[in-house]
């Protein structure tokens, strides 16, 4: 899975505005898209699933928006992080016949691959039902979900169950909500997209400690049950409250726009995301079975997994309001950089105790850096009107990563204390070539406001028109630009 002023977007620069020297093509390239009308207007949003131009008001109902879907990431991101709990439940009780550790990491990232593999389905779902209706699928199917993991027996009831039907749940979820905080903040994005995704880590928080005590005191069974209940009843309620703007800011829902593939600049925000996503999928669903590993008992292993869901739910938030300030490319870059760090050097030589791995999880928040920072980013690389056909095509492009990530991880196990060593070393490369790829991309994005002649400050903050970026992207990749690009990765910016 987070985004966050109290003005309307600015208009990009224009040709007799302070900037007549420059070439009207360059200028026109400032304009932003979804340029809106009305701003100022106090009116409050319709019943209606869309709201219209007249009904935005910065700070107003976003901060509804934003606490809806904490709730929906809560009930759904959440509740998959306290598979953690469930895996090493499964790993040790025997409750599943005839089943390998492997299948059972299948089934883990099998949930992710599938709601990352639907995004395109869901997208067509949102422009021809609405977000609210695709939401409201999404939360069926999740609950369907949980009732059906309740009666498995088998290897494939998991797999139907708590892979396929809760990963679909999941992804209708996911996608319709993802792209709606983004539409209601300018100068806030980053920080109120990062309240709304932080509704994960402290969804993950509560259902670790609590899938935990209900498994021990009520069975496995029951404990799916009254997940089924709590995430029906709460995802229900928030497609009451959740509205978007999708009329207003003329989003674009195409489930494969494979144009965008051709961007290099695109490229390199699939690139950071792609590898990224492995290494924290194999994270999360680790850490409680790393610390039976190390000889933890299964309540301090809850713990981790707990502590870790907490500090991205208080990370997040963080995160976003840091990016609005310092730049959301960078602190992407950055939040991706110290998850390798630490990695590297507090999971695999501290990890082996108990307080060293409370504290690499307190670094959860970094970890995790993609959820809090790929729309705000995204909007960065392709504008905000084409961001919903980008992420559609994002998250199909991650299903492969996240379907064999955990294992892959189980794969590279051994037995001893220095069983996951392996795996440690695999994780925190692939944060490194997760960090290539987005300061690549940074440097990208410094040549693009060095060729608009925008500095981050009076940079739109809807991102520029998605022909006129088209356009600059073909200039940008003339061979004389390639000693600028590896400059850029050296300039001290805010992007």
């Amino acid at each position: 899975m987070p985004h966050h002023s109290a003005s309307a977007p600015a208009a990009g620069p224009t040709p007799g505005h302070g900037r007549g020297s420059r070439a009207p093509d360059v200028a026109s390239a400032a304009v932003v898209l979804g340029s809106e009308k009305n701003l100022n207007s106090d009116s409050t949003p319709t019943d209606s699933d869309s709201t219209g131009e007249s009904d935005f008001k910065e700070g107003g109902y976003g901060w509804v928006v934003v606490a809806s879907v904490f709730l929906v990431n809560a009930h759904t991101w959440g509740l998959n992080s306290s598979y953690a709990v469930f895996l090493a439940y499964y790993l040790r009780s025997g409750t599943i016949s005839g089943a390998s550790p492997l299948a059972f990491a299948f089934v883990g990232g099998l949930s992710i691959s599938i709601a990352l593999l639907v995004s395109p389905l869901a997208t067509l779902s949102i422009g021809r039902l609405g977000t609210n209706a695709t939401l409201r699928l999404g939360t069926v199917l999740e609950a369907v979900s949980f009732i059906g993991a309740s009666f498995a027996t088998h290897t494939w009831h998991l797999l139907l169950s708590q892979g396929v039907c809760f990963g679909m749940g999941l992804g209708f979820c996911f996608t319709a909500t993802v792209g709606v905080v983004p539409q209601w903040f300018t100068k806030r994005r980053s920080f109120a997209n990062a309240i709304s995704t932080g509704g994960s880590g402290f969804g993950g928080l509560v259902y670790s400690l609590a899938t935990d005590a209900m498994i021990r005191n009520l069975g496995l069974a029951w404990s799916f049950r009254i997940l089924a209940v709590i995430s029906f009843v709460v995802n229900g309620a928030c497609t009451l409250t959740l509205r978007d703007r999708n009329k207003a800011v003329g989003a674009i829902h195409i489930a494969f726009h494979v144009d965008l593939l051709r961007r290099p600049e695109f490229l390199l925000y699939i690139g950071w995301g792609f590898f990224a996503i492995i290494s924290y999928v194999i994270v999360v669903f680790s850490l409680a079975d790393y610390a039976h590993m190390m000889g933890f008992d299964p309540s301090q292993g809850s713990v981790v997994a707990a502590v870790f869901n907490l500090s991205q739910g208080l990370g997040r938030p963080l995160i976003g309001l840091v990016s609005d300030k310092v730049g959301r490319i960078n602190i992407a870059a950055m939040g991706t950089l110290i998850s390798a760090i630490t990695t590297f050097f507090i999971w695999t030589f501290a990890g082996r105790f108990y307080p060293g791995l409370i504290i690499y999880a307190l670094f959860g928040m970094f970890c995790g850096t993609i959820w809090p920072c790929v729309a705000p980013v995204g909007a960065e690389v392709v504008g905000l009107q084409l961001l919903p056909s980008a992420l559609s095509l994002y998250w199909l492009v991650l299903v492969l990563p996240s379907t064999f990530a955990e294992v892959i991880g189980l794969s590279l196990r051994t037995s001893g204390t220095n069983g996951y060593i392996n795996v440690q070393v695999f994780v925190g490369a692939l944060y490194c070539v997760s960090f290539a790829s987005i300061w690549l991309l940074r440097s990208w994005k410094v040549q693009q406001m060095d060729a608009l002649g925008l500095t981050r400050n009076n940079q739109a903050a809807d991102g520029q028109d998605a022909q006129a970026i088209d356009g600059l992207s073909e200039r940008m990749q003339q061979p004389s630009l390639v000693r600028s690009y590896i400059d850029g990765m050296f300039v001290i910016k805010r992007v």
